[in-house]
């Protein structure tokens, strides 16, 4: 069978041909950083098959370009005005990333007008009601101790295109870099793709925001470390509750739309769950196999039990919701809520006294500082999109690929998700630690 290859090229808005005011060498083995060329790239996939000869031979040809300084700079660092602005829900990391643009354009590039963009795209549009902020060092000197993130962040506003490009102009903006998940950067080429057609020399810079760890091509989002970190504590409350309870079970729901690495990586961290429920992972609660027997079995076995859930999971168990959200998401239905009631009501029925302890972290969650790892990644993507964007790279995503920073089209990176895989081994560590079955569906054999 054979894969569709996927085009890994990077726009650029035209020759780079001023030199970079980054003093750094072009010369290996002399005791300086380089700068990195545009020629410099690793392959997309490592995976690697033996030939007949015993010879190593990729599966995969494509090649991802690096991401880093240039010695050739496209834009006058005097003639930018650089925008940044955050999209969608809040996240650990966001004002860390603010803060590493800000001072990597002002004290690596010498660029002086810097604006931040408030409530997302929201800020941008024709009547937007919130003006530019003007920032500089001084001004997010402090900011990456705090959660959330100095702009405002909100929802909406990135179909509105022609609006946001007007603004664009207007404000004489030549750089936007934005950060956000996959509404977000599909916004931010639509974008792209109107400057484009307009025949403007603006370059659109994404920097991937999701806390779910959804978007494809990438190792991570910032965020999940510091989510992980947050949510550790809170299972291991609920252990203690459901522990000293008779026939305690302690509920805990953490965020995960389409994909369970939240939760997956929580189960790992925190060995004290028994249940892992994911999007990815659909399972039955009533039947033989079905989540509630296994929760019987389990209390009557060592009288307490710990579920741990993704919002996402077990949607199909409940009505179909066609409400969308600002970002054209559909809303779900509590899954917390919704497990809860149903636990107790079979409980109850079968004669079995419980105590159900539901706990709901997630605006504790979002709304933390990032913790140290999270602070570091954001600090190098900040800085990447900032010379990515000033090398004249545009509809350009910054990412983690097989530890080396990269440069991907952000067109590819929105066009799938990322997901739990199954048959992985991420997946098979959580089934080892909780010790759950590999699937709780009743299936029918014929």
């Amino acid at each position: 069978m054979t894969t569709k290859k996927l085009d890994f090229s990077i726009s650029v808005l035209g020759e780079a041909k001023i030199s970079s005011p980054i003093m750094m060498s072009t010369n290996q083995n002399d005791g300086q950083a380089d700068y990195v060329s545009d020629d410099d790239h690793i392959l997309f996939g490592i995976d690697t098959d033996i030939d007949e000869k015993g010879h190593p031979v990729p599966r995969h040809e494509e090649t991802v370009e690096v991401a880093g300084p240039r010695a050739k700079i496209y834009f006058n660092p005097a003639h930018v005005h650089a925008a940044i602005c955050t999209c969608g829900g809040i996240c650990p990391g966001l004002n860390n990333v603010i803060r590493a643009v800000v001072r990597c354009f002002w004290y690596r590039y010498g660029v002086r007008r810097i604006s931040g963009v408030q409530f997302g795209y929201q800020g941008l549009l024709e009547n937007s009601p919130w003006p530019l902020i003007p920032l500089d060092p001084d001004v997010v000197d402090d900011i990456q101790e705090k959660g959330g993130t100095i702009l405002g962040s909100a929802r909406g506003g990135g179909k509105q295109v022609e609006e946001i490009v007007d603004s664009l102009e207007k404000l004489n903006i030549n750089i936007l870099v934005t950060i956000g998940g996959d509404g977000t950067l599909r916004g931010a080429y639509d974008i792209y793709e109107e400057v484009k057609k307009r025949n403007l020399k603006i370059s659109i810079i994404g920097i991937p925001k999701t806390i779910d760890n959804d978007l494809s091509l990438i190792q991570s989002s910032f965020g999940v470390d510091t989510a992980v970190q947050m949510a550790v504590p809170v299972v291991r409350s609920a252990h203690v509750e459901a522990k000293n309870s008779i026939h305690g079970i302690g509920l805990v729901k953490v965020m995960g739309r389409e994909s369970g690495f939240i939760a997956a990586q929580t189960a790992l961290a925190q060995s004290d769950v028994n249940f892992c429920l994911i999007p990815e992972n659909p399972f039955d609660l009533d039947g033989h196999n079905g989540l509630l027997e296994h929760l019987r079995r389990r209390l009557l076995d060592r009288g307490h039990a710990v579920v741990l859930v993704s919002e996402g999971a077990g949607q199909e168990l409940l009505p179909p919701s066609s409400e969308l959200d600002a970002s054209g998401n559909v809303k779900f239905h509590d899954i917390g809520i919704f497990l809860k009631d149903r636990i107790n009501e079979f409980f109850k029925r079968e004669g079995i006294e419980t105590n159900v302890k539901y706990i709901d972290p997630s605006y504790i969650i979002r709304s933390a500082p990032a913790d140290s790892y999270d602070s570091i990644y954001c600090a190098r993507l900040g800085a990447h999109a900032v010379h990515a964007a000033m090398s004249g790279k545009t509809q350009a995503l910054i990412g983690l690929l097989h530890n080396r920073f990269v440069h991907l089209p952000i067109k590819v990176a929105v066009s799938s998700r990322n997901h739990v895989d199954l048959e992985g081994s991420l997946w098979r560590d959580v089934l080892e630690n909780t010790r759950q079955p590999f699937s709780m569906k009743n299936f029918k054999f014929d």
